[in-house]
């Protein structure tokens, strides 16, 4: 497994953060150093945050330092299009907003396929503007940064619901310190150590820094 660490935390109560890649053979079939890409979009902040599940963490991912540049976004989204295209046959592409939309598109343009996005309206989740799935179609759900995979099952229910099948999901940055499970064949282009912790468990160290709270919900 390759294994990239990225910065030092300057408070020593900090995470450090490990990127550590799915697959071992990583390097040798790619020459794009994709912790470096992160590390140098500015995509990883560390404080205190309240994270858009509830949950506490000293690390956040901002995922739109990563959609700001087209080359880190292109890079991780290949990933999850070359674990994919080893695999399960999808027809098409689906993502929540707001990130979610752009990984879909991205995503669905390296595999060859149509995107779908998944749109919020009253607070739901749902397809709008006339967005309609085939009855039976194999549906690939992406999503930038997973910690509990809300927003994925939420996406999964909408596909479910407009006929589809849920057939795979992808994500670029998986922190989630146990993965939930979807049902599906799952694919992530980075895995990363972070610890986040429920409000009544934040640690004190933790407490005493200012929080922020970043994410769109």
């Amino acid at each position: 497994m390759t294994k990239t660490r990225i910065g030092r935390p300057s408070n020593p109560h900090l995470s450090r953060i490990d990127l550590r890649h799915n697959h071992e053979d990583f390097m040798s079939e790619s020459s794009v150093d994709l912790g470096a890409l992160l590390e140098s979009s500015g995509a990883v902040l560390r404080g205190h945050f309240l994270l858009t599940s509830g949950r506490h963490s000293d690390v956040y991912f901002e995922k739109f330092r990563v959609l700001e540049r087209p080359d880190v976004l292109s890079a991780l989204c290949g990933e999850i299009a070359r674990q994919v295209a080893g695999g399960s046959k999808f027809d098409l592409v689906a993502g929540p907003t707001t990130g979610g939309i752009i990984i879909a598109f991205e995503v669905a343009r390296q595999l060859g396929l149509p995107a779908l996005y998944v749109e919020s309206e009253n607070g739901e989740k749902k397809l709008r503007r006339g967005a309609q799935i085939r009855p039976g179609a194999r549906v690939l759900v992406v999503d930038d940064v997973l910690t509990t995979g809300k927003s994925v099952f939420e996406v999964i229910d909408v596909v479910r619901a407009a006929g589809g099948e849920p057939a795979g999901v992808g994500v670029l940055i998986d922190r989630a310190e146990t993965p939930p499970s979807f049902g599906v064949p799952y694919f992530a282009a980075y895995k990363v150590e972070a610890q986040s912790y429920a409000a009544d468990a934040v640690p004190e160290w933790l407490e005493k820094v200012p929080i922020t709270k970043p994410g769109t919900r």
